[in-house]
């Protein structure tokens, strides 16, 4: 009887050591390189805007569908800072680079996407000006295998973390109103 449950943990710690790991393994890199292409696609995202001056929703819908390509579902948060050249003084200030302290207005996720993509259906351009900070913030909202796995032999990530994330923001170089 003792010779038959040693046999029986020893089959079943030799199946765990040949599949499951492997698997846990893989699932791992599988989210490395996803973890790689949405930091690069953000990346770029980023500095395209920056470079342009111009948010558009072909630039925004190519994101998402770059990212969307490994099958997982991302929460993309995006965030302008416009530079208010006018800070409530009585004279106007003109030159960013003047000494003293500029003022900024936030633009978020659900404006920036009513400004590019208004209800008439028409998409237009959100054109930015030099000294403007955009940001972009993408994390996934689904459980990956890896993520599943080590819910079941760990119980170490909850159901609100992500694995897959990405945050890349920049200073707009150029104003996107000229042509």
């Amino acid at each position: 009887m003792g010779d038959t449950l040693i046999t029986i943990i020893a089959i079943v710690l030799v199946a765990v050591l040949m599949f499951v790991f492997p698997l846990m393994t893989m699932s791992d890199r599988t989210d490395d390189v996803s973890q790689l292409a949405v930091d690069a696609a953000v990346t770029e995202y980023v500095n395209d805007v920056c470079t342009t001056g111009k948010l558009t929703m072909d630039k925004y819908s190519k994101l998402i569908e770059t990212i969307s390509a490994d099958r997982n579902s991302y929460d993309v948060e995006m965030e302008i800072q416009v530079l208010d050249e006018n800070p409530g003084k009585k004279t106007t200030q003109t030159e960013p680079t003047k000494i003293g302290e500029n003022v900024y207005y936030t633009m978020y996720t659900s404006q920036i996407l009513d400004t590019i993509n208004p209800s008439s259906g028409v998409t237009q351009t959100l054109a930015l000006k030099e000294g403007d900070m955009f940001s972009t913030s993408v994390k996934n909202s689904n459980t990956t295998m890896s993520q599943q796995l080590k819910n079941f032999f760990y119980s170490v990530t909850g159901n609100d973390t992500y694995t897959i994330a990405s945050d890349h923001s920049g200073i707009v170089t150029a104003n996107g109103s000229g042509n």
